[in-house]
């Protein structure tokens, strides 16, 4: 998962790890790298599920990528494997390079959903949504509870309304 500080790049990787370990029963590692601001500069979260115990928990190659700015789809578009999902931000990042052979890439103008929900920043959440839709690492279920348990308490509902949606999206397209 990567974008720019601001994007809840951190907690989106954090919800996905705590779906899959706390109420999926997977084993999930999460490693944070940020720039030095806190917002506007880059920020990505390496997030590693598995239903065996995990070794190496840094992702050289991923089979799922979340990239939420330009700048984190020219660094890390390079790291998706052969067949891999792109899962990206369509109204902010343009594709423009091949991807990988039989690799798939999903549009969504998540910034926009959460916007129309009232808030811009619950677009990781909309995000994790989009994920839950497109693939099975983490049940929905699962996800849904972790986005509930991960947000404060005054920004539940809107949260849980943004992963619904991210979810709605995911099965009109």
């Amino acid at each position: 998962v990567s974008g720019l500080g601001g994007q809840g790049v951190i907690r989106c990787g954090m919800i996905i790890g705590m779906g899959a370990s706390i109420y999926d029963g997977k084993h999930a590692t999460v490693l944070q790298s940020f720039g030095p601001e806190a917002r506007g500069s880059a920020s990505s979260a390496q997030v590693t599920v598995s239903d065996a115990p995990i070794g190496y928990p840094y992702v050289k190659h991923a089979d799922i990528l979340i990239l939420m700015s330009p700048d984190a789809y020219r660094q890390f578009a390079a790291t998706l494997k052969p067949g891999g999902l792109l899962i990206y931000e369509s109204e902010l990042i343009k594709l423009d390079r091949p991807l990988p052979e039989g690799a798939r890439a999903f549009g969504v103008p998540a910034s926009r959903l959460a916007e129309e929900l009232g808030r811009r920043i619950i677009l990781n959440a909309v995000m994790v949504g989009v994920f839950a839709g497109l693939t099975s690492v983490v049940s929905s279920e699962a996800l849904e509870k972790a986005v509930g348990e991960s947000v404060p308490k005054t920004t539940r509902e809107l949260n849980l309304t943004a992963f619904r949606k991210g979810l709605e999206y995911v099965r009109g397209a």
